[in-house]
């Protein structure tokens, strides 16, 4: 789990990110949850947009992300999710203890 203060810090990086997958009418699907899982393998840190006619709302999709690719949840804001999950092979972050 994270701190309140590293999730601080996690906002404050990903707030220059932009949105790398957009979820949309088909919802959260295997396809998806395999490719940002090997997103955030690469890059750690990643921001998704729930799109407009996505069926489900966005928290539940968040939900569904986050517990799908087994990363933390940092936030949802607006349509924005932001997922963390520590790199095996590529750590690049390092959040205050």
């Amino acid at each position: 789990m994270l701190t309140g203060k590293q999730k601080r810090e996690l906002r404050s990086q990903a707030h220059h990110l932009n949105p790398i997958f957009q979820v949309g009418k088909g919802g959260v699907n295997e396809n998806m949850i395999k490719q940002i899982s090997e997103a955030l393998e690469a890059r750690e840190l990643i921001k998704i947009t729930v799109l407009q006619n996505c069926e489900d709302d966005k928290d539940t999709v968040a939900g569904q992300l986050s517990k799908g690719t087994k990363a933390e949840l940092v936030q949802v804001i607006g349509n924005i999710v932001v997922l963390y999950k520590e790199s095996k092979e590529n750590k690049k972050i390092n959040l205050p203890k």
